[in-house]
């Protein structure tokens, strides 16, 4: 299928690995111009490099710790003089700390609130009066299955990550009327950095390893495996799309059937 996105304008936030990559990989490769940010500008040269090159894709970076408001506005900026505008806004983040109700201090929520809230709010009221103008927009919101159903031990994350659904569902109600949506999309156990650091933890919690936690984790999937990350970087190409203008305001599992909810 044509996604129809080639010449369109995309930020996808904490894209220098794992989903984030996936997700500029794929809309790369659909003909867009992408751009990406992180906290490592080493990350970044090497994966803006390999999108170049893969996908002969026009392709910009900056430096951008999501806990820092300036850094993001520093972001908006750099990416609108590059592009002129931003069509495509993928709000994606690293997990907050692990850790159990009292395991956590006050900095922990906040920094939580920070990088997984606060910034996807940041980035969207930057973009979206553009996007408004234009009367046409797509804002995807990399979320978790946290927001289906809490996952143990991540607390900061089945909190803030809910947080976002909320904002989105209020947002969408309120931009729709300009063709732009507003949509969310819950990975399930992916094979990213992130999980591994989940196994290693929980691994010295019951004196396992981290392979037999992912096997575990695995075993409790019922596809019976874990996810790639391309495959939640499909469905955003999707919901990225004309094809996908009647969908809006909606938070869509990638999960192989792991939220055992209705």
């Amino acid at each position: 299928m044509d996604f129809g996105l080639r010449g369109k304008s995309a930020l996808v936030t904490a894209s220098s690995k794992g989903i984030g990559k996936a997700v500029a990989e794929i809309l790369a490769s659909e003909g867009c111009r992408v751009a990406i940010c992180s906290r490592s500008k080493k990350d970044l040269e090497s994966t803006a490099a390999e999108l170049r090159r893969r996908y002969d894709a026009e392709v910009t970076w900056c430096v951008c710790d999501l806990n820092k408001i300036s850094d993001i506005e520093n972001t908006f900026e750099v990416v609108k003089k590059q592009f002129g505008t931003i069509e495509i806004l993928v709000n994606n983040c690293g997990g907050p700390s692990q850790g159990s109700f009292r395991d956590l201090k006050d900095d922990d929520w906040q920094s939580a609130f920070e990088q997984v809230l606060l910034s996807a709010v940041k980035f969207s009221s930057l973009i979206i009066p553009d996007m408004i103008f234009r009367e046409w927009g797509r804002i995807i919101n990399i979320t978790s299955i946290s927001v289906k159903q809490p996952v143990e031990d991540l607390i900061l994350s089945n909190s803030l990550r809910s947080g976002v659904v909320g904002f989105a569902k209020s947002l969408s109600d309120e931009v729709a009327r300009y063709n732009i949506t507003v949509n969310n999309i819950a990975p399930g156990y992916t094979l990213t950095n992130r999980l591994y650091d989940i196994a290693v933890h929980k691994g010295k919690a019951n004196g396992s390893s981290h392979e037999e936690i992912l096997s575990d984790m695995a075993k409790h999937v019922p596809i019976n495996r874990l996810a790639r990350p391309e495959e939640v970087a499909s469905l955003v190409a999707f919901l990225a799309s004309n094809q996908a203008g009647y969908i809006t305001g909606t938070t869509i599992p990638v999960d192989g059937g792991r939220t055992r909810g209705y």
